[in-house]
This record gives structure tokens, C-alpha cells and sequence, in this order.
């Protein structure tokens, strides 16, 4: 099943999500979409990130993969990638 591999940035706590070409992507239609080949390699090397207190808590998720774009499978990932639920007018829903 595909994956995306998720985290927060430490300074600020904002949901990244790993891009090997980019690293780490504030967008979650910028992701990587990940094999489970590649999703293990990956979270393994974001313990570098870890380590360099770059970021927090990495994880991978599942996706669907419909027309390339990637489609998460829980709500939690869901509302993560939309942004905070408290104030629509705020954050990544607002733009």
C-alpha cells in the first residue's frame, strides 16, 4: 500500500511531510508518495532529522493513489493536511 511519511517541524510544530527532492514540504500535495520499499528507507533516514532536531515524531501513513494524487486514508491525516479545524479563516484552509 502506498505511504507518505509525515512529522513536525520542532521550531514552530507546523505538519511537514517528506519530499526527497525538497526534503521536508509544508504541502501535502507536494509529498512523496511512497512504496513500502521506499517508505522504510525513509523513515529510517528521517531519524537523521530527529537527531538534528529538525523534526519531531515522524511517521508513515497510507494513501490512495487516485489519478497520481494522493488521498489519505484516515480522517487524522486528513484534517493534518487541511490545517487547523478551529479558524477556516487561518492557516492552510485559508489559502
Amino acid at each position: 500500500m502506498p505511504q507518505v511519511l509525515t512529522a513536525n517541524r520542532l521550531a514552530i510544530g507546523e505538519v511537514v511531510y517528506w519530499n526527497a527532492g525538497r526534503f521536508w514540504v509544508t504541502r501535502f500535495d507536494e509529498a512523496q508518495i511512497l512504496s513500502d520499499t521506499e517508505a522504510e528507507a525513509a523513515l529510517q533516514g528521517a531519524e537523521e532529522w530527529v537527531r538534528q532536531r529538525e523534526v519531531v515524531a515522524p511517521y508513515l501513513f497510507d494513501v490512495r493513489v487516485e489519478e497520481g494524487i494522493a488521498v489519505p486514508l484516515k480522517v487524522r491525516e486528513a484534517i493534518r493536511a487541511a490545517g487547523p479545524t478551529v479558524r477556516p479563516d487561518l492557516g492552510k484552509q485559508a489559502g
